[in-house]
């Protein structure tokens, strides 16, 4: 029999604050939202206040977090030495308009731990070093066009946002043909395709996320980023790695360190800046050396990359980047992280098919993504990195917009907060937060189940 109230009647009456402010927000707001995953119907979620694990809604509702900041909070909400750095920090000032020695022992932090760095920039977001990357590749190889693949995401620039999103041949608004034209994108995880590309002699860059696209949503298949290292030496193409969200969460030097294969260049931000607005771009010497002032022979200063930014380096950010990476530099970190992503993803997983309910979770490391009304063809009830039998745009994609705002409501109303269908786990998430997470997965969707959602 199905229930007398829907998830969404419930959620509605229960979350009345957060709706109150969506509809304050979309008078001020330019679609209500300021970040558009954070758009949910019927209204999104307001927060109040954060620690640790936890945070807590407009309403009141405690709520076990894996939105994490989008995944810059490695080390969860307020931690005690990130705050404590950043209060003293701001007595001293928020921005000098001058260098700093924080900037230079940030500088420092990140190319003890990541592999691929020689020399480093900073940014003031993810996107930013995206797109500076973009162009030091440029200058250096004297080519113009950058391979990306099909549903990567490295930020909201004109040059990322090509082929980002389902259908991946769709035209992006407000984005010049012209642009357009400047990248080549590859089909899911195609060599062979990367290969033929390559061969014309015209790709200054091949750009991926390491982990597959949107954080291992389209896992890359095992051998790939070692493949794409051979093929881009052999054609003298720069190769880099967007370890926004890898970096400092795969291993303490990313993705690059746990798979072995190390990039030419390195986009960072979310956990480089220890929660804070900030970005970061790493390199080899003889391409980062390209912003470089030289004072020498023969030096034409036509060829220096420019670089301004108001923020880059801001002393918050990077006092707050560097006590953040001292603790990230620990192995033990992403190893708790990781076993717990297990837990929770073979939690899940083992729900769906005691259950009877159609569906899949999958990821690697610390993250997890969750597909419901379909399932995959090794879906046995445990983990799983690679969903086998699926439609790469359909793992993009997620499920169907019925399914998971009933998941994001439903999991509200039982104390978990999720971010875009899946989450991002912490160092300071427990065994018994991820317990109690599984278990309102389980009521979540039986109840969903109940309801008829999966006729």
């Amino acid at each position: 029999m199905a229930p007398d109230r829907t998830i969404e009647q419930d959620f509605t009456e229960a979350f009345k604050t957060s709706e109150s402010q969506y509809r304050r927000a979309m008078e001020a707001i330019a679609g209500g939202v300021t970040h558009d995953v954070r758009h949910m119907k019927p209204f999104p979620l307001y927060i109040e206040n954060a620690t640790g694990s936890r945070k807590w809604d407009a309403d009141g509702h405690e709520l076990i977090d894996f939105v994490m900041g989008h995944g810059a909070l490695l080390f969860g909400h307020g931690h005690g030495e990130i705050v404590e750095a950043v209060n003293q920090q701001m007595a001293r000032g928020t921005h000098f308009g001058a260098g700093h020695e924080l900037e230079i022992e940030w500088g420092e932090r990140i190319k003890q731990i990541v592999p691929s760095v020689d020399r480093v920039e900073f940014t003031s977001s993810g996107t930013e070093a995206t797109m500076m990357a973009m162009r030091l590749a440029r200058a250096y190889t004297g080519r113009d066009k950058v391979l990306k693949f099909a549903g990567h995401f490295h930020g909201w620039h004109d040059y990322a946002m090509v082929g980002e999103q389902a259908p991946f041949n769709r035209k992006v608004p407000g984005i010049p043909q012209a642009v357009v034209d400047t990248m080549v994108v590859a089909p899911v995880n195609d060599i062979a395709f990367v290969e033929q590309a390559l061969a014309k002699g015209d790709i200054a860059a091949v750009i991926l996320e390491p982990s597959g696209a949107s954080w291992a949503s389209i896992p890359v298949p095992d051998g790939f980023l070692k493949q794409l290292r051979e093929l881009t030496e052999k054609h003298n193409t720069v190769l880099i790695f967007d370890e926004v969200i890898t970096g400092f969460r795969w291993a303490p030097g990313g993705k690059q360190e746990s798979e072995g294969v190390t990039p030419d260049m390195t986009t960072m931000a979310k956990i480089v800046a220890g929660g804070l607005p900030g970005g970061a771009v790493g390199g080899r010497a003889d391409i980062m050396d390209l912003l470089a002032f030289k004072d020498e022979p023969g030096w034409n200063a036509e060829k220096k990359v420019g670089h301004p930014g108001t923020y880059n380096a801001n002393p918050l950010s990077a006092v707050a980047g560097a006590t953040c990476l001292q603790m990230a530099a620990n192995p033990r970190v992403q190893k708790h992280a990781d076993e717990l992503g297990v837990r929770l993803r073979t939690g899940f997983n083992k729900v769906l098919v005691d259950e009877n309910v159609p569906g899949f979770v999958w990821g690697e490391s610390s993250v997890f993504h969750v597909i419901l009304g379909e399932t995959c063809e090794n879906q046995t009830g445990g983990d799983i990195h690679i969903p086998q039998g699926v439609d790469p745009v359909r793992l993009k994609s997620g499920s169907d917009a019925k399914y998971d705002h009933a998941l994001y409501q439903g999991m509200l109303l039982n104390g978990v907060d999720l971010f875009h269908g899946g989450g991002l786990i912490s160092s300071i998430h427990t065994e018994k937060d991820i317990d109690a997470t599984i278990d309102a997965f389980r009521k979540t969707v039986t109840r969903m189940r109940d309801e008829g959602m999966f006729k």
